[in-house]
């Protein structure tokens, strides 16, 4: 399988994994796992990196539907800037492609960040580690098993 499914394995931590016919030409990855799973968009969230201003790399999960809101990550980190993190060193620290990062069984631990929307649902649907295959969790799991720390980090 992949890293994150095997921690959650590792962890019996109650999941359910998802899989669907990934279309290389889709023009969002989130959105497309959102359409093709007959989901809510809001249910479904994206894993993305930033670099603060002192190179340490961040990870933020947020709706597919909406975008990160870099000063809000910048503020709830406690760092004064944030950036998107260069593609490669993405996935040097995390060990997935771009488009299949999971938030859970990354190389590196990094600190984790998850949009507060995420628990007002029983469950989300996270990248299970590649892409079209999203693995569905309640948002405490995910905070647990990634250390993370809930704040409002997504803009519609």
């Amino acid at each position: 399988m992949t890293p994150a499914i095997d921690l959650l394995k590792k962890h019996k931590a109650a999941h359910q994994v998802h899989s669907y016919s990934h279309d290389p030409k889709a023009a969002s990855y989130g959105l497309e796992a959102a359409e093709k799973l007959n989901l809510q968009p809001a249910r479904v969230f994206k894993t993305l990196l930033v670099a603060s201003e002192k190179a340490e790399l961040l990870v933020a999960v947020v709706p597919v539907a909406g975008s990160l809101d870099l000063k809000a990550l910048a503020q709830a980190a406690g760092v004064k800037k944030v950036d998107m993190a260069e593609p490669n060193a993405a996935q040097r620290a995390t060990g997935y492609l771009l488009g299949g990062i999971s938030p859970l069984g990354q190389k590196k631990r990094l600190r984790t960040f998850i949009d507060e929307s995420a628990q007002q649902y029983p469950s989300i649907f996270v990248s299970a580690g590649r892409r079209g295959l999203e693995v569905e969790l309640a948002a405490a799991v995910l905070a647990q098993l990634t250390q993370a720390q809930f704040a409002a980090l997504g803009r519609p």
